[in-house]
């Protein structure tokens, strides 16, 4: 049976994850027609290999599309918000580092369309924070330390993939430590450690290619068109959870 591909704009097109959507949406043309593609300063082609480029200052003038992807920086998010909001289209989105005004934001544009923000876009995460919530439940007094490491370039620490552990932490009664690395080219490793008493637990995640992120991010953006407003997870979206 013949499918119409979902249009999806690609904010933050120029950084390593917009690259890599824009790779893996190309390598799937059924599915996915990227019909805009943003970047922070003016594009030195408009189009490149069929893909509309646009500046962030003219994104009032994309394109309609399906759904947008948004990696970009904070003070990137909120006009990408707003276009989603205001074209009643969803948005899926990994940029970090918002500041709380621009969490509550997102949480009223919520109900509106159907968004979902997260700080990791891996199932292993997913998976990775059920078993820290019930691992700081099991172990109740024990320290809880959470170690991330990232490359040089990446701007905010601790990283939001290690401030969602620590809610999941917290929600088990742990009371969770940071600690953050800034090395070479490392995609991104998560060490959550529970000592006890002459034992220690380590859950550790370690990726080794963004593709399982920009994977994760467009298994996401292809299931929010059509759904109701709300505010949307990962594990909600992948696994059928709360």
């Amino acid at each position: 049976m013949n499918t119409i591909p979902l249009r999806v704009l690609i904010h933050g097109a120029s950084g390593r994850m917009g690259q890599a959507l824009l790779r893996l949406a190309a390598e799937s043309p059924a599915s996915w027609q990227v019909v805009a593609a943003v970047t922070r300063r003016p594009p030195a082609q408009r189009v490149v290999e069929g893909v509309p480029y646009f500046a962030a200052s003219e994104l009032g003038g994309v394109p309609d599309f399906d759904v947008a992807i948004d990696f970009s920086l904070p003070e990137g998010f909120d006009p990408v918000l707003a276009l989603c909001a205001g074209r009643g289209r969803p948005l899926v989105s990994g940029t970090t580092g918002l500041e709380p005004a621009q969490r509550q934001a997102l949480e009223a544009a919520s109900r509106q369309v159907p968004l979902l923000w997260a700080s990791n876009f891996s199932v292993g995460v997913a998976v990775l924070n059920e078993l820290v919530e019930r691992a700081a439940l099991a172990l109740p007094g024990w320290d809880c330390d959470i170690v991330e490491s990232h490359h040089v370039h990446k701007k905010d620490a601790p990283s939001g993939t290690a401030l969602t552990l620590g809610e999941s932490a917290q929600r088990g009664g742990a009371q969770p430590r940071y600690a953050s690395l800034r090395a070479g080219d490392i995609v991104g490793e998560h060490l959550v450690q529970f000592a006890g008493q002459g034992e220690r637990i380590e859950l550790v995640h370690r990726a080794t290619s963004r593709d399982i992120f920009a994977r994760g991010a467009l298994q996401a953006a292809s299931r929010l068109p059509g759904r109701e407003a709300g505010l949307y997870t990962m594990r909600g979206l992948l696994f059928g959870a709360n």
